[in-house]
């Protein structure tokens, strides 16, 4: 072979890497490109969550059972919220399920990047993948909390319904409402970690504006249009509707509005995560 000819198939197999400027595609393609780090990330996470941990991946089932239990000891005994005609216990847990799941992926989410400085500062690889791996990881979670509602369903004497195939939609709607913020303050993150700080705070006023100790039937129906813009707040009497086959107050309108924010969230955080992205190296 000659030398031209070894100096071309150098080069073909070459990628320059050069910083974007301005606003940028979003590439999604390189996240199927990469789909095994995706993968590895997302296991990492998983055994880094529970390593050296006496209960291990039992702490998936003891913060929402033990989060239910003191909901229904101050919401529901002492305060006397409604529960749409179901034991408060089983009306709480439905409703923390789906919000746990779309609460630790967003704290993960958040900290990806500066948690992944020393690789994220050595190596090239789309960075979109490290916020996408801590969120899915938290799925893990939700499945293993899952069971004991299922067992709280055979205890109330609860039959599931066909509205059961709905939560998959759910779920993935609960995700892609974490992602698409988990976006916006990772990025946000490694210029500003004040962020860090502040994601807590933002977190717990999120949750007392999503229906979770209390039913949306109480917010006065001119209001709930408005009140959907939360896009938890259709995950969570999505979740109620499908299993309990209550949420009196879940209407399509208010389905529609959850989910086109939460795409709209998403897509955003997208593109300004991308924006973002050549100053992480240097940043971190």
């Amino acid at each position: 072979m000659t030398t031209n000819a070894l100096s071309q198939k150098k080069k073909s197999n070459t990628v320059l890497i050069q910083p974007s400027k301005g606003w940028v595609g979003l590439r999604l393609r390189d996240l199927w490109e990469y789909r095994e780090l995706v993968y590895f990330l997302t296991w990492r996470d998983i055994k880094v969550r529970y390593k050296q941990s006496v209960l291990g991946i039992m702490w998936a089932v003891i913060n929402p059972f033990m989060t239910m239990v003191v909901y229904t000891i101050f919401f529901g005994t002492l305060a006397k919220i409604p529960s749409d005609g179901v034991p408060y216990p089983i009306f709480s847990y439905t409703a923390l399920l789906p919000w746990i799941l779309f609460s630790s992926a967003l704290s993960v989410a958040s900290r990806s990047m500066v948690s992944s400085g020393n690789m994220i500062s050595k190596i090239y690889f789309p960075r979109m993948i490290v916020p996408l791996a801590s969120v899915m990881s938290s799925v893990v979670d939700f499945f293993i909390a899952f069971i004991i509602l299922i067992g709280m369903m055979l205890f109330y004497n609860i039959t599931p319904t066909i509205a059961m195939l709905w939560l998959p939609l759910l779920i993935l709607l609960a995700l892609i409402s974490a992602l698409g913020v988990g976006f916006w303050f990772s990025a946000l993150m490694v210029r500003y970690r004040d962020v860090g700080y502040l994601m807590p705070f933002v977190t717990e006023l999120w949750k007392f504006i999503t229906p979770v100790v209390y039913p949306a039937s109480m917010i006065p129906e001119k209001w709930r249009l408005l009140y959907a813009l939360n896009p938890m707040t259709g995950v969570v009497e999505g979740f109620r509707y499908a299993l309990l086959g209550t949420s009196q107050s879940l209407s399509l309108p208010m389905m529609l509005v959850s989910s086109g924010i939460a795409i709209l969230v998403l897509v955003s955080g997208l593109f300004y995560f991308r924006r973002m992205e050549k100053q992480f190296a240097d940043m971190i």
